[in-house]
């Protein structure tokens, strides 16, 4: 039922639950917007319990005018009508600038004067990023078009530095800022779809040494998570937009979540109250499962069809002493008479670690690349396979680093649908020894799964 409460998330013992969503690009009495906005209000009012605060990153209103008055005019429209159910005393939002609603110095004044929040951050950016401490949890808000700095793309760093630092005590941070850091779903634009790239090594390595969980963003209208040196980009661009996000892919939304010493969970709603996607960070290998070896061939599957369940292989190894282009497989996972849905190995000149992920018939496959691996280089990498995080969820880390990194795609699905096939390869493809093969030595393939 349309008015039935929806059980939101909540911590297993001590933590936090709140909501988190954004691009809603409203603010105009009858526009289109107002009506799709509407529609994930009711979705969040619907929460039971209510969320103990709410973060929306950036885009309230469509804004891009240069006329204060009529910005001003949208923001009455959006705090006083739209969120005019939420008591913000009781249940407090905080919010990111956004390229609707500070592109210029005027709407950045306009925003910090609306809004009113804290006023401590760096010099010039009052009330544009700040931050929150709530107990054990730090809120980090960065202004990710900074005009102090050439406006769209740019963001301060020292800052931002000096801040967790001087929260290291905080067993809980999460960043929020409008723009990603890393393109989502294949979209990518210097300063436009992500922060500048001159920026991106050091912000990031910023969130690393700091043990930042997660770095919260919109901007680019779909729902997606990934993951870099072990911090979360969760992107959430779905309280509104509708018109512009890709159809059938993704969907309006709003995203409840949960934090507590176990890790960060959430889920994925959309305006009919339908958990769409879900996850559990970190990911943890079944409890009991053992390691199983796979020897070198081909070999009946030791499990096939739907996974739900986080997937890891481990693969070591020492590439051949020269470089060799030609694909080389780790793993294939095929069925007779069909090209092969799931492989992973090394291709090109630079030997990039590749998953190769087959759709339908008939239908390119989809590319996702890792680390390159140099000639007479020993390897020892564990690939995971990840059904919850959509086109995220294919994840690379070394042996003795416990932090995953998603290997970079251009899709807006992973393997959520793949069905694992019933035969399996190691060290050469599908129809053969002479069928890519591994030119390296010493390969072992180990699996696990649930």
């Amino acid at each position: 039922m349309a008015d039935e409460p929806i059980p939101a998330l909540l911590p297993r013992g001590a933590g936090h639950h709140f909501l988190i969503y954004g691009d809603s690009c409203s603010g105009v009495p009858g526009a289109q917007h107002e009506q799709t906005f509407a529609a994930v209000n009711a979705v969040v009012r619907r929460l039971s319990p209510q969320p103990d605060f709410i973060l929306f990153p950036g885009d309230e209103v469509i804004g891009l005018t240069p006329d204060p008055a009529a910005l001003r005019g949208q923001w009455r429209h959006w705090l006083d009508v739209e969120m005019g159910w939420l008591d913000r005393q009781r249940t407090p939002i905080w919010h990111t600038t956004g390229n609707h609603t500070a592109y210029d110095a005027m709407s950045e004044a306009v925003f910090r004067d609306v809004l009113a929040l804290p006023p401590n951050g760096p010099p010039g950016q009052e009330g544009l990023s700040y931050w929150v401490r709530r107990g054990n949890l730090l809120l980090v808000f960065v202004h990710t078009l900074w005009t102090g700095l050439g406006g769209e793309g740019h963001v301060e760093t020292d800052w931002l530095r000096a801040t967790l630092n001087a929260h290291a005590d905080a067993r809980y941070k999460i960043v929020l800022g409008h723009h990603p850091v890393f393109p989502i779903n294949g979209f990518e634009g210097n300063c436009q779809r992500e922060i500048a790239h001159e920026d991106r090594a050091r912000f990031w390595g910023i969130l690393v040494d700091a043990g930042v969980l997660a770095y919260v963003c919109s901007h680019i209208l779909a729902f997606d998570v990934q993951v870099h040196r072990g911090v979360l980009q969760l992107c959430t661009a779905g309280a509104g937009t509708a018109h512009r996000m890709p159809e059938g892919v993704e969907y309006l939304h709003c995203v409840q979540a949960a934090l507590d010493a176990e890790g960060l969970r959430y889920q994925v709603l959309d305006t009919d109250g339908v958990v769409r996607e879900a996850l559990a960070w970190p990911p943890r290998l079944t409890d009991g499962l053992p390691w199983v070896a796979i020897g070198p061939g081909e070999r009946e599957a030791g499990f096939s069809g739907q996974v739900a369940g986080f997937v890891e292989l481990r693969c070591a190894g020492r590439t051949a002493s020269r470089p060799w282009a030609p694909a080389q497989t780790f793993f294939s996972a095929f069925e007779d008479g069909a090209l092969a849905p799931l492989w992973v190995g090394l291709r090109g000149a630079r030997q990039t670690l590749t998953v190769i992920v087959g759709r339908r018939p008939g239908r390119s496959p989809l590319y996702w690349l890792g680390p390159d691996l140099a000639p007479g280089q020993d390897f020892d990498l564990h690939i995971g396979f990840h059904p919850a995080m959509g086109p995220g969820g294919i994840l690379v880390r070394d042996h003795d680093e416990p932090r995953w990194t998603s290997c970079t795609g251009a899709s807006a699905t992973g393997i959520e649908q793949l069905a694992w096939p019933g035969r399996w390869s190691i060290g050469q493809g599908q129809t053969g020894p002479s069928d890519r093969p591994f030119a390296g030595t010493a390969l072992t393939v180990a699996i696990h799964a649930p």
